[in-house]
């Protein structure tokens, strides 16, 4: 467990294992304040304006991929909660947390904890962060292999995640509305399995040599993000230039994945995005998965291809498309490219 940054103490340098070579490297991390991603009030679902704020929803999948909702029926004191009983995990002793590590996973466990990735063994370079990945599917059975310390987190996580996959399925529905498939279209197997990935990325000596995560796309549907509360991290890909998604009280934040992509047929976005570091203080975000299971069939929906729009992605199963991936993780739009259909 030495592998976990969070165990180390009064760390002066980055080890070289953690540099990235000299074009990769973030440099001088600045957040833009001149552009910011949409922030969606769902209240406004419920009243007369329910379609104008299914089109905010959709126009912000396109132009950013990313937005950030407020008023989505989740209790804050729930968030803070579950914010909190997973930055004490990280802070128990190393015994409370041993039975929980996997430097180098091979199967997929009800819980883990490990350093960098899931790559850690063969990657060139290591990421500044822990993992922390909790199953939770099915959830009334995953909860009982989940870490019993500190005392409240199976009760306070379980019903987070239950929470979520319903605020999940709720903008699922809203944006299924909007492309124009039936209700229901994106619930089942295109969203049958959720994780909760927690990234911890304690201070680092020096941001500008490393990442807490490099620029990437999500495989999966979509993500819903719990922010620490007063630490940006996250950045967006827009225009070419990289945008800071501040933390705003009680908000989520939520964006495209390439299966939504590939089932809007590319007319909502999957964005490049990352974490950077920073020196002062440690950084924790909640990041709840959406996936298909693995024989889910992906392809374009019926209701957004016609004649003058012909589907650009040709039709595969998700554990096909996630194999590709692991191997492309580098690469823009690389794991695309082998389910595109020519042209």
């Amino acid at each position: 467990m030495e592998k976990l940054i969070s165990s180390w103490n009064n760390v002066q340098f980055v080890p070289e294992k953690y540099i990235f070579p000299p074009e990769k490297r973030p440099g001088n991390i600045t957040f833009s304040a001149s552009k910011s991603i949409p922030v969606i009030d769902l209240a406004e679902t419920a009243s007369k304006d329910r379609d104008v704020t299914i089109q905010k929803i959709l126009k912000a999948a396109q132009e950013y991929g990313f937005l950030q909702v407020i008023n989505h029926g989740v209790e804050e004191d729930l968030m803070n909660d579950t914010m909190r009983v997973f930055k004490e995990f990280f802070t128990l002793p190393e015994e409370d947390k041993a039975s929980f590590y996997i430097e180098n996973p091979k199967k997929n466990k009800y819980c883990m904890l490990y350093p960098s990735s899931m790559l850690y063994a063969t990657e060139d370079v290591h990421l500044w962060r822990d993992n922390l990945l909790n199953s939770c599917h099915p959830l009334e059975e995953s909860i009982q292999h989940w870490p019993e310390k500190p005392t409240r987190y199976r009760e306070v996580v379980g019903a987070y995640a239950a929470e979520v996959k319903k605020l999940g399925s709720r903008i699922l529905e809203l944006i299924g509305e909007g492309l124009g498939v039936e209700s229901g279209y994106f619930g089942g197997k295109l969203s049958e399995v959720s994780t909760l990935l927690v990234n911890h990325y304690p201070p680092c000596p020096d941001p500008s040599l490393t990442f807490g995560v490099p620029a990437h796309c999500d495989p999966n549907l979509i993500t819903i993000l719990l922010q620490d509360s007063d630490v940006c991290g996250l950045q967006v890909l827009k225009d070419g230039e990289w945008i800071g998604v501040d933390p705003l009280p009680n908000a989520f934040v939520v964006n495209m994945g390439y299966q939504m992509q590939i089932i809007s047929n590319n007319k909502l976005k999957s964005v490049e995005h990352r974490a950077v570091t920073n020196s002062r203080k440690a950084r924790t975000s909640v990041a709840c998965f959406f996936l298909p299971s693995d024989d889910s069939i992906i392809e374009p929906a019926r209701p957004v291809i016609n004649a003058r729009n012909p589907p650009i992605y040709k039709a595969f199963k998700y554990k096909e498309f996630l194999s590709h991936f692991l191997t492309k993780t580098g690469e823009l739009d690389g794991p695309l490219q082998p389910f595109k259909l020519q042209s």
